[in-house]
């Protein structure tokens, strides 16, 4: 029988495209031939992965299609979202990947694949793999919690019910009792009006409904009822193959995952952190895209220095790149110096978080952050900014009960920001380090962290639930043939 051929196409995003590619390299190395397709500039954040998968004997490969930047009235080389520097580019970032479909098609039509598994903001895909009769399967890069609060937000608009923005109200038929308030949401969900990411919700909500069901980086263990709810309940597809990154295995894997990281990974940050005590050192990252203003980094250097714990701080800066670092306070790395490391651009995380000395996470929320820091075993300071952060952010600390919050409470722009002060920062990360709720908390992240491992193990949840779904797109190619 002809090995079977999946192709794999992630939104030009870092937190899309590397779990992305983590999923492919899982389905590779169950023998499964696996295509990434994307654009020229992003294939470089591929190919040496790709490379070492083949090198073991596997099959995965790259394609790549021209992204229509100019066309969708973007700058040239406009490739990814992490080169967008205004709120004003966003839509036209959206309308350049409606732009692909057409290069996909004759993708598919060239090579032939037995499944298409696409982004899930890429919803004509469902369409695409329809004209050549194959599944299309969706991959949600977040927790099964958050799609059925979402879900649930849609179907019943509980925001509706509220008479102020900061007034919380329950996100109705859920499992748990949980609250939010409408400055949380995003702008499609709290307005009245039809916005333009709304319709692109809908439009992504009516393609899953008609694709062959949805690929979660999550495992079963951690979020127990929510992906039973999701199946039981909303009666959606889906199998759970997570934590995705930890098919990540040797250092070099860990630390070649996403960009070329801005600091020598062996020399200086774990040679650093060899240095530091076990659960001494707490890793600061708000991810690939949010990009806070001057007076929050400062916000956030005075609130780490006040707690008098040690750090890596991972900083990205907004659209004056260049401009002098007012952001730090004065002297402020030269006090730190022998208990703080900043890293400024890209970070090797995986790499960071799975150090003994790291006993501790302050994160946005993003789902893949999260994951990361359950397989590490680490309890965290939760800071959501947009994006579904806030569903993620209840999950952790109220559900999991692994995380304390910093106190964000509005959905902000990815540049905005969020207003919090140094005593919230101190108070939140002194919460997760030191004293008994802080050694409790850590012994819960423990637990899920060797739960994560065995989900990914040979008859572990997440293992039977990949070799299901092979199992099934094999025996939908034999039923086509």
């Amino acid at each position: 029988m002809a090995q079977l051929h999946v192709v794999f196409f992630p939104l030009m995003a870092p937190g899309h495209m590397i779990p992305t590619l983590d999923v492919a390299k899982l389905f590779a190395t169950r023998g499964v031939k696996s295509t990434i397709i994307t654009t020229p500039l992003n294939a470089r954040y591929f190919t040496k992965s790709v490379q070492r998968t083949n090198q073991l004997g596997f099959q995965m490969g790259i394609l790549t299609v021209d992204f229509p930047a100019v066309a969708a009235g973007l700058p040239e080389g406009c490739e990814n979202v992490d080169q967008i520097t205004s709120d004003d580019m966003s839509p036209n970032f959206a309308k350049a990947t409606t732009l692909l479909q057409d290069p996909l098609e004759r993708i598919l039509d060239e090579v032939r694949p037995d499944c298409l598994v696409a982004d899930m903001f890429f919803p004509w895909a469902t369409e695409a793999a329809a004209k050549f009769g194959i599944p299309r399967l969706v991959f949600h890069g977040t927790s099964f919690f958050a799609l059925c609060a979402t879900e649930n937000m849609r179907l019943y608009k509980p925001q509706r019910e509220v008479s102020s923005d900061d007034e919380p109200f329950f996100v109705p038929d859920l499992p748990h009792p949980i609250k939010l308030t409408k400055m949380q949401l995003p702008e499609h969900e709290r307005s009245e009006s039809e916005t333009d990411f709304g319709r692109i919700a809908a439009s992504m909500e009516e393609s899953e409904l008609l694709s062959f069901g949805i690929i979660a980086n999550s495992f079963c263990e951690l979020e127990t009822e929510y992906a039973d709810y999701y199946r039981d309940v909303l009666k959606r597809r889906a199998w759970h193959i997570g934590p995705v990154s930890l098919c990540n295995r040797e250092i070099e894997d860990k630390a070649q995952r996403g960009k070329e990281a801005s600091i020598d990974e062996h020399e200086s940050c774990l040679k650093w952190l060899d240095s530091k005590k076990p659960n001494s050192v707490i890793y600061i990252c708000f991810g690939s895209v949010v990009k806070f203003d001057v007076s929050q980094l400062y916000e956030i250097a005075m609130g780490l220095e006040y707690s008098g714990q040690q750090f890596i701080w991972v900083v990205r800066r907004g659209e004056n790149e260049n401009e002098s670092e007012e952001w730090l306070p004065e002297g402020f790395e030269e006090r730190m110096k022998d208990k703080g490391l900043i890293i400024r651009g890209w970070a090797p995380q995986v790499l960071i978080l799975d150090h003994d000395a790291v006993g501790g996470f302050m994160t946005h929320c993003g789902w893949n952050s999260i994951l990361e820091g359950v397989s590490a075993g680490l309890s965290m300071v939760t800071w959501p900014v947009f994006a579904e952060q806030f569903y993620n952010e209840k999950l952790v600390t109220e559900i999991l009960r692994i995380g304390v919050s910093v106190g964000a409470l509005k959905w902000n722009t990815f540049s905005e920001s969020s207003g919090l002060m140094r005593e919230q920062i101190r108070k939140a990360v002194r919460r997760v380090m030191v004293g008994k709720d802080a050694e409790e908390m850590r012994n819960r992240a423990k637990e899920f962290k060797e739960i994560a491992k065995k989900a990914v193990e040979e008859c572990g949840s997440s293992h039977t639930s990949l070799s299901d779904l092979i199992h099934e797109l094999s025996s939908y190619r034999a039923l086509r043939c």
